[in-house]
């Protein structure tokens, strides 16, 4: 069997030949790829308010970053600049680690892109029955369906299309939100930060629920790297893009939320769905009405970059040997992997006949330990592959890099400590399989590779 090294060399050998008949995309259209896969909106943090806080939801959206998303995105330039290949990180943590750990990371990943692939679809359809309130059961489904079946389209299409439509859904959401902040500016009476946490509510919902949540808005900066062939310039792009993308995530996040409380200032109530109701009391029903359509856009944009990123997971592990080789071809026309794509979309069909929201928190725990994968690889490479040309690096020397490892490994600590009872009795559980699998996948010999397999 290669060593990840000798095979490394052999990978971009070989995707450097085709390299010129795939269609790239440019910085503008992958920063919205990269916004709207990590926050393409603010719609769904409205539980955290009611359950930390406003005070305290507000300070972990100004926070956290500093100790989870920053450090992660300092970790995925320096790895992109250094190992531009699709991939990325499930890559950079087999160069780093081995077979046994960067099968992991791409098997915990592609797993939980099933759930995260139906969340959205449902959600999607869920907004749309606040003005359609017929669209339930088999029609609900139907929907949720003709969505998947939708962008699974755009992403055969190519990343050139992906980044369009996230370009144009973004810039939607966006001005959507920007107009509900800038005319509440005429209606603030509240103190937003007040109070800091609830009175007589229990420790573990202000500082274990809302803070879990508060790295779900935050993750996945490392994801975006797994299309890194199919972006212009990666080693240049990729880390502007990040630059682009954390202050303008971070802004996304606080804005409409101090904006909102400032105005109505009953966080009692905020739910899920809150910020429509705040709109309303903002700006009267036209404005409700174009924020639940932008919610339901937000999810629509998210579901298109998802498709994106996840699907280039199950296509480099079957080049690399692992899953069936039939999984790693590429469109004729498009260079796109559309086996992996339609089998990916399939199960996405699978699970949304049911609301996949209380699965988000074993998603969490299979994102958490991918992240954790990914920095840890940074650590692993600075030490045993000096030779890799780093045209960005984690800038403060050997204390920036302890930064933006341990960091988001305290952090991640803490959150699953803090997990709710249904995450800490199935998050480890679906950790486990991922070893269970290897065991069922892993290579056996050189012969049983595919003539691309890599790394």
């Amino acid at each position: 069997m290669r060593t990840p090294t000798e095979s490394l060399a052999n990978s971009e050998k070989q995707k450097s030949s085709s390299a010129h008949v795939l269609k790239k995309v440019g910085l503008f259209s992958f920063v919205f790829v990269m916004y709207s896969y990590n926050t393409a909106g603010p719609f769904g943090l409205e539980d955290q308010v009611s359950t930390s806080g406003p005070g305290m939801a507000l300070i972990y959206q100004l926070v956290i970053p500093f100790f989870w998303c920053i450090p992660i995105s300092l970790v995925a330039a320096e790895l992109t600049t250094a190992m531009p290949v699709e991939g990325g990180f499930y890559r950079w943590t087999r160069a780093a680690f081995g077979d046994f750990w960067g099968f992991l990371a791409g098997w915990w990943n592609w797993c939980a892109s099933f759930l995260l692939g139906a969340l959205y679809a449902v959600l999607f359809t869920d907004y749309l029955t606040f003005y359609f309130p017929g669209l339930i059961g088999w029609k609900h489904y139907v929907v949720a369906v003709a969505v998947i079946a939708l962008i699974t389209y755009v992403n055969v299409r190519g990343i050139r299309l992906v980044g369009t439509v996230a370009t144009a859904l973004e810039l939607a959401v966006l001005a959507a939100v920007l107009l509900m902040c800038v005319m509440s500016v005429r209606m603030w009476h509240h103190n937003p930060f007040v109070p800091i946490i609830p009175p007589h509510k229990p420790i573990f919902q202000v500082f274990g629920v809302g803070f879990a949540l508060g790295l779900w808005l935050y993750a996945g900066y490392e994801q975006v790297s797994s299309v890194a062939e199919e972006v212009e310039n990666p080693q240049r792009n990729y880390p502007k893009a990040l630059a682009w993308v954390v202050p303008l995530s971070i802004a996304t996040y606080f804005l409409p939320t101090a904006c909102s409380l400032a105005v109505v200032g009953n966080w009692q109530q905020w739910g899920t769905g809150y910020f429509s109701q705040a709109a309303l009391l903002i700006g009267g029903p036209m404005l409700a009405f174009v924020i639940t359509i932008a919610a339901a856009v937000m999810n629509l944009s998210i579901l298109n970059s998802s498709v994106l990123t996840t699907t280039r997971i199950p296509s480099a592990m079957a080049e690399d040997g692992y899953l069936s080789p039939f999984l790693a071809r590429t469109h004729p026309r498009f260079e796109t992997p559309w086996v992996a794509i339609l089998l990916s979309a399939a199960i996405y069909c699978l699970l949304a006949t049911n609301n996949v929201k209380q699965l988000i928190s074993v998603y969490v725990w299979l994102r958490i330990a991918t992240s954790i994968l990914t920095v840890l690889s940074a650590w692993q490479l600075r030490r045993t592959r000096t030779d890799l040309p780093r045209s960005f690096r984690i800038p403060w020397g050997r204390t920036g890099l302890a930064y933006a490892v341990f960091a988001p490994v305290l952090m991640s600590g803490i959150a699953m400590i803090a997990s709710d009872k249904f995450a800490l009795r199935w998050g480890p559980v679906v950790i486990l399989l991922g070893p269970i699998a290897y065991l069922l996948f892993r290579r056996k010999e050189d012969g049983q590779l595919t003539q691309s397999s890599t790394l």
